[in-house]
């Protein structure tokens, strides 16, 4: 059951959210696949239970609970497999979307992708039929800036999923998404992890290369290389998602050393749903071990910035609430922190994001509220800022 819609919240800071999802609605990939494809195109179908399952390429891919939890009962949350019409619509359908962030005094929205694609687009990359898969992302993608955004571009920042298979053809597909207004992409923390080529190698230069040259943002998303540090298979989901920072650190630390920040300077990445504690430690620890057993070789040899440095320089930060550690605010960079509510997933802000917020930020000078809650996000996606009207408490 759902709950009754929640009042409208009042408005301490208009929020852009650079950590949200989408579930993708049954009708996606209607129509949006060549005609020799259409017919094997993933699809929903009805299992025995009566719950739905996306069905594609011989497998079957659930709509988990958790994935879609924003208002319902608390003790109605679960692992087990969803229903559309057990979700609210603002899950897949953008008009509901809209009227959701309204409620909650979110400006725009950067969506990740749900299951059936992968945070980056893997199930598709590990399709059986190659030109069946790159089909399928490109489906996805027409989709996302037709609909998701196209349906609200003030509102949703549009965000696309690569193609993994071939960084050739992903920087082609970048310099075309990014000519249509796409401004972000999915990516894998760690390609090696999914059995690609890790990122110290120069396998994803091209795809790096374009993500630079279009200012692309590359958003990586806890989890979008199904890796975790629990190491248990007994492991319960509450250890999986404490953990969550620790994905953002190793990717953080791992494209470092990579020396990615040195061949793309001005490549800009963003840690979602990792939060900022792990921030401080991160650049404390490089400015140690650069020291010491790392003192520099191979790339950093040659460097005329310390690996530390980058952490300002390429890379941005997402809180969902963090209120002992932002007060290390300075030491991660106020311009590089940006805010998430990770709707509508089970450890979203929403509906009470503002109430997050004002305490997380209570007292925090206005200036920098606003650069982390929304000003920070908008310059780095090139977004719009929010008008007057929407930072006021609706009537």
């Amino acid at each position: 059951m759902l709950l009754p819609d929640p009042e409208p919240r009042r408005r301490f800071v208009p929020i852009v959210s650079a950590d949200d999802h989408l579930i993708e609605p049954p009708d996606l990939f209607h129509g949006r696949l060549p005609k020799q494809l259409a017919e094997r195109a993933p699809h929903v179908v009805a299992a025995p239970d009566g719950s739905e399952l996306w069905e594609f390429d011989g497998k079957r891919y659930p709509n988990i609970g958790l994935n879609a939890v924003v208002g319902r009962p608390r003790d109605e949350w679960s692992m087990e497999p969803a229903r559309f019409d057990e979700m609210r619509r603002g899950c897949w359908d953008i008009e509901a979307r809209v009227a959701d962030m309204d409620v909650a005094g979110i400006w725009a929205s950067l969506c990740f992708p749900s299951l059936l694609p992968g945070f980056s687009g893997t199930i598709f990359a590990r399709c059986s039929d190659p030109a069946l898969g790159l089909a399928c992302v490109r489906a996805w993608n027409d989709w996302h800036i037709d609909v998701w955004a196209g349906g609200a571009p003030d509102r949703i920042i549009p965000l696309q999923i690569p193609w993994l298979p071939a960084p050739d053809l992903a920087g082609d597909e970048i310099r075309r998404n990014a000519a249509r207004g796409f401004r972000a992409v999915s990516f894998a923390e760690n390609p090696a992890n999914l059995g690609l080529p890790s990122v110290h190698t120069h396998h994803w230069d091209p795809f790096l290369s374009a993500c630079e040259e279009t200012d692309t943002v590359v958003c990586l998303h806890t989890g979008s290389s199904a890796w975790s540090a629990a190491t248990s298979r007994e492991a319960p989901l509450g250890l999986l998602t404490t953990l969550f920072p620790v994905n953002s650190m190793a990717a953080t630390a791992d494209w470092i050393w990579a020396g990615i920040p040195l061949r793309f300077p001005r490549l800009r990445v963003i840690l979602a749903e990792g939060g900022i504690g792990w921030v401080p430690m991160l650049a404390d620890r490089l400015d140690y071990v650069i020291d010491h057993s790392g003192a520099p070789t191979g790339i950093w040899a040659r460097a005329d910035i310390r690996p530390s440095e980058t952490l300002q320089l390429n890379f941005w930060f997402c809180t969902l609430d963090d209120p002992s550690t932002i007060h290390l605010r300075d030491r991660i960079g106020v311009d590089r922190i940006l805010v998430e509510t990770d709707y509508p997933h089970a450890d979203s802000t929403w509906p009470d994001s503002q109430a997050t917020l004002e305490t997380t930020f209570a007292g925090i000078a206005r200036d920098e509220v606003e650069r982390m809650a929304w000003g920070n996000a908008c310059d780095l996606f090139g977004h719009p800022s929010p008008p007057a009207e929407f930072c006021c408490t609706p009537e």
